[in-house]
């Protein structure tokens, strides 16, 4: 696709990169880029809503914040829901007045009768799939988009503090939306339109985040003409590449490819891998049954996915969850401190306090060979060594490596055809990654606002009306 910079400019562009994890806004004049403060006075906002029970709605941070807040050392009471009754009848069809007996038929969904609220995050994720459609909120059914729509309506407001008129928007997208289905991108692009609609933008364009990103390195060096630019952006959720051309006054987009493996793995990979031996998988359970005591192998797996997703972990905060938990960490041994650690976690609510910890220490270790992993809410210190943070991720380095052979074989170049290589992105700033890349193009490698680049391009490209139309 090859694009010129002749078009007639808007007044205004407007850029949002709506994110897995975080959102940005900029807003471009043709001279002066500026980035919207979506969490005053931060440019970075959680994608985050919390939904309470009047149904009541806060986003971003203070959604997180609630969210903890709520459910920490709350108990879970699920019931099962009631779906009608089922009239029997005790005698024959042709027989006297029969005796009746009614019974109540229930569901396999369960309500949690003391939940304060529920948090969404990530549902960008779900924006491919064919099963995400509704999700049950209290006595409401919501569709995926009402869920995404709150955060772009503040995202909205936000960017109504430095233009009046925000009717018109070029929004970012993966190169792949995560998911499965073949229909996926024009799924989750249809639920997308629908919800910025909702939220007001009523004129919308769309761009790959990739390209944005792309966009916004070119703008920053306009004297820079005939070179192929290949941008790495590897965020939250997603890792999406580009090939792109510079050719005079244009630009031509060679290859594009993208696929869901982003930050959030990675730290449940360090959970997984690190934490979780911490609190007891791996060891084995005394009890008495049926008068006989047995000992077979704690079963952790029964909690390991809703450690691994913090925003459900207060699901853990059931009886049938505590209560082994409990009894495995009466037994005087060395491993019963694991289950006291696994215990607060659970009745404390401590998971985004964990991951938060995992995302600290990541970060660490992108400037240092070492870093401790320090989670004083369960008494957990870990030296993690730099090596020891690679190995654990090399299989997604690996997928890293072939995304890159594969955007490549695609544009029909080779390694030594590509002049700059964009890293941008969160997931970016390791060092393994930028090993990866300096090993494959030498002195080429540039680290563009890692995150913030995709919200500058695309605003750059509405100005410059790159954005294309979604049918």
């Amino acid at each position: 696709m090859t694009d010129s910079l002749q078009t007639d400019p808007v007044k205004l562009g407007v850029g949002i990169d709506f994110g897995t994890s975080n959102s940005a806004a900029a807003v471009f004049d043709g001279e002066k880029l500026t980035l919207v403060k979506l969490a005053a006075p931060h440019a970075i906002m959680p994608s985050a809503n919390y939904i309470e029970r009047d149904f009541s709605i806060t986003t971003g941070q203070d959604a997180i914040d609630e969210y903890i807040v709520g459910n920490r050392g709350r108990r879970v009471e699920l019931s099962a829901e009631v779906v009608g009754e089922a009239r029997t009848s005790a005698g024959g069809n042709d027989g006297p007045a029969a005796e009746s007996e009614t019974t109540t038929v229930y569901g396999q969904a369960f309500h949690d009768g003391a939940l304060p609220g529920r948090l969404f995050r990530g549902t960008k994720r779900l924006l491919g799939s064919d099963s995400a459609e509704r999700t049950p909120i209290f006595e409401r059914r919501f569709r995926l988009v009402a869920l995404i729509t709150p955060i772009l309506v503040d995202i909205r407001l936000a960017i109504a503090e430095i233009m009046s008129d925000v009717a018109r928007a070029c929004i970012g997208h993966p190169v792949n939306f995560e998911g499965s289905e073949k229909n996926r991108n024009q799924l989750a692009l249809e639920r997308l339109s629908e919800a910025y609609r909702h939220a007001g933008f009523l004129d919308q364009f769309y761009c790959p985040e990739p390209v944005a990103a792309a966009f916004s390195y070119l703008y920053k060096n306009p004297k820079i003409e005939g070179q192929r630019v290949l941008t790495l952006d590897f965020g939250g959720g997603t890792l999406d590449l580009c090939v792109l051309r510079r050719c005079g006054q244009g630009f031509d987009i060679e290859a594009t490819h993208g696929l869901g493996l982003g930050g959030d793995k990675i730290d449940q990979a360090i959970f997984r891998e690190i934490i979780c031996p911490l609190l007891g998988r791996g060891e084995r359970w005394r009890r008495v049954v049926d008068g006989v005591e047995i000992e077979t192998l704690f079963p952790f797996s029964d909690f390991e996915d809703l450690l691994l997703n913090w925003p459900v972990s207060y699901m853990l905060n059931q009886n049938k969850y505590t209560a082994p938990v409990i009894q495995r960490m009466s037994q005087t041994d060395e491993a019963a401190i694991k289950f006291r650690r696994l215990y607060d976690l659970i009745n404390q609510n401590y998971s985004y306090q964990v991951f938060e910890a995992i995302k600290t220490c990541k970060a660490e270790l992108s400037r240092s060979n070492e870093a401790i992993l320090d989670i004083p809410e369960i008494d957990i210190q870990v030296p993690i060594a730099r090596w020891e943070f690679e190995v654990l991720i090399s299989d997604m380095l690996a997928s890293l490596e072939r995304s890159i052979a594969v955007v490549l074989h695609k544009a029909q170049v080779q390694p030594s055809d590509v002049d700059v290589v964009l890293r941008t992105g969160g997931s970016s700033l390791i060092p393994a990654v930028v090993e990866i890349l300096e090993h494959q193009f030498p002195g080429k490698v540039v680290e563009h606002d890692p995150f913030t680049s995709v919200a500058a391009g695309l605003a750059i490209a509405d100005y410059y009306n790159y954005g294309e139309r979604f049918n």
